[in-house]
């Protein structure tokens, strides 16, 4: 490993608590990065810091540290209750991190509790640990922390808590306005003291990070520690050990690129990221099945409760895959990783600097790999633009075995696998529709009947983006899909017991007049008729207010004409009336006499 130090800490302005400079010592780190040098400093000075570095340089011990020696120095000693300092973070996976970084040095200062609130968890448990043990310092994501200030009713006033807050950290700022979390971050602020020290860390500046600065940081000093080398050239934002490259494949050739690649590799740790969860729960099934004597492991935002055991469980291992997406791509710190493979490029160009930055960290080297498609090589040079991330090329591997096949007798075999294959293929297709590099990945040049074999596809799944096209190029399977089973016998018989009611109901609505085909998808039908009820209605009160203006003036001619024949009035009087009666005269001066009496 090579060091990018800036000395040691004993060599810092302000002196650490020997305490925190043996955990530093038990964790292997006997220097100092630049951020941590940079930033540490002027957080224990009171600053506000607003610090900007790579991907895997340090900034978690850049806000961990000062925590303990700003709580260490308070006059007045924090009781269980008290919350001294918050640490927010976009991700479980990443809180999960930072927990475990700073119970490293709490273990040494028993008088300082700890908790960690994150999703996948029981709120009302975490509640009662808060109320049992204390936690002078909060570990949490946004909604959870959010959460838990509304949870007066259950004896937890968390408003009251926060009263005594030394330290507010955002970490990954940049990723929690990204994920949506702008509104949570405010409403906790609200909550918080003003009188405090706010550390806002991120690997990229964004407007919405500067305009989070303004609201939450009070004059603060602005950090940038850029790699050594680059700083004057524009600020490259990947490890300068960081060997990028990049290969160009068909649509159909990719994933058998990939199965070679990590069968040569088995021996590394690797990171495939996928674009959606759906090509992760298939992508993941296939090469459990196709590269032998490795561990496999997946991970993806929709699962809820396994994530926090999975990355843990990764974390241990010398050598394995993890499959994921993008929910791995920031501030996760897994030991030794060789590889970060991107089978799909990101949605976003930053979210590919930060894919990349799991491997190569605090100084060590590491790939990264990203899979692209022809008609997608000009990506290259729009990385190198606007990321100032070269790459080189790497040439397609030789003599790579065609698995295609065999992942189309999968399907085949289990029902299970051919669905997940079609939830993926709709999947991909429309998160590429919505690649914010549209002018590259433009879904209109997508060569679908190559992608289809590319996924082993047994027919294509009717979707409106293929909807009229044709595919000479792609030859279905010669098998009703229906018919295929699941592997599993449960779910199978299920299915069956579902299709039979299904035959059931066929037979019984036979020779039944059927509006199915009419039906509104999004109950556009019903919005009309409902419209059409509503005209209706209105035309008819309209209607019905005339005609009551209308008797009300016949009556009136009614009873001038019944005065007339009385001889209470003159004739002479009787139309003068008629043509004073109300506002629409004009419907009972055409009247004659006669007709009124004809009327009458």
């Amino acid at each position: 490993m090579e060091h990018v130090t800036e000395g040691s800490w004993e060599s810092l302005p302000v002196s650490l608590h020997p305490r925190v400079l043996g955990a530093l010592r038990e964790l292997g780190f006997p220097y100092m990065t630049p951020v941590q040098s940079a930033t540490i400093p002027l957080f224990m000075r009171n600053k506000d810091v607003a610090a900007e570095a790579v991907t895997g340089s340090g900034k978690t011990l850049a806000f961990v540290i000062p925590i303990l020696e700003i709580l260490l120095r308070r006059e007045e000693k924090l009781k269980k209750s008290q919350v001294g300092a918050i640490i927010i973070t976009p991700t479980r996976e990443l809180a999960v991190q930072i927990d475990e970084v700073l119970s490293h040095f709490t273990k040494h200062f028993s008088q300082f509790s700890q908790i960690l609130w994150i999703g996948g968890r029981n709120p009302g448990e975490d509640v009662e640990r808060f109320k049992q043990q204390g936690g002078n310092i909060i570990v949490a994501t946004p909604g959870r922390l959010e959460d838990m200030f509304r949870r007066k009713v259950e004896g937890l006033d968390l408003a009251s808590c926060v009263r005594s807050l030394d330290v507010l950290v955002l970490d990954e700022a940049d990723r929690l306005l990204d994920m949506g979390f702008e509104a949570s971050i405010n409403t906790i602020l609200e909550f918080l003291p003003k009188q405090r020290r706010t550390g806002l860390f991120s690997a990229t500046q964004t407007q919405e990070v500067e305009n989070l600065v303004r609201a939450g940081l009070r004059n603060p000093v602005r950090v940038s520690v850029k790699e050594k080398g680059v700083a004057a050239s524009g600020a490259q934002k990947t490890p300068s050990r960081l060997e990028n490259y990049y290969m160009v494949c068909k649509a159909d050739e990719k994933f058998n690129q990939l199965v070679h690649f990590l069968r040569n590799h088995k021996q590394e740790k690797h990171l495939v990221f996928f674009s959606t969860c759906a090509c992760v729960e298939y992508y993941g099934k296939a090469l459990e099945a196709l590269v032998k004597g490795v561990k496999i492991m997946c991970i993806h935002g929709k699962m809820k409760y396994k994530r926090n055991k999975i990355f843990m469980e990764f974390r241990k291992l010398q050598s394995g895959i993890l499959v994921c997406t993008d929910v791995m791509a920031r501030g996760i710190d897994i030991p030794e990783v060789n590889w970060v493979l991107q089978y799909d490029p990101p949605s976003n160009a930053s979210a590919f600097v930060h894919r990349c930055g799991r491997t190569a960290r605090i100084g060590h080297g590491g790939s990264a790999l990203v899979f692209l498609l022809p008609m997608e090589e000009s990506y290259i040079n729009f990385l190198a633009i606007n990321q100032k991330c070269p790459l080189q090329e790497m040439k397609l591997q030789r003599n790579t075995v065609d698995l295609l096949p065999k992942l189309k007798s999968m399907a085949l075999a289990d029902r299970a696998v051919f669905e997940k294959g079609m939830k993926a293929f709709v999947s991909y297709v429309q998160a590429y529709a919505k690649h914010e590099c549209n002018l590259i990945f433009r879904l209109k040049d997508l060569d679908f009947a190559s992608l289809a074999q590319g996924f082993a596809l047994l027919r294509m799944p009717k979707m409106p983006e293929l909807r009229g096209k044709q595919f000479p190029d792609f030859v279905p399977v010669d098998v009703n899909t229906d018919t295929i089973p699941f592997k599993d016998k449960i779910r199978e018989k299920q299915r069956q017991k579902l299709l039979e009611q299904q035959r059931r109901e066929k037979t019984e609505n036979e020779g039944r007049r059927k509006f199915i085909k009419n039906k509104a998808w999004s109950k556009q039908k019903a919005k009309k008729e409902k419209k059409k009820k509503m005209n209706e209605k209105r035309k008819r009160e309209e209607g019905s207010d005339i005609e009551d203006e209308d008797m009300e003036e016949l009556l009136n001619d009614t009873r001038l004409l019944k005065k007339l024949k009385k001889g209470k009035i003159t004739e002479e009087e009787f139309e003068k009336g008629l043509l004073t009666t109300g506002k629409r005269t004009i419907k009972t001066v055409d009247l004659g006499i006669s007709d009124l009496e004809d009327d009458c």
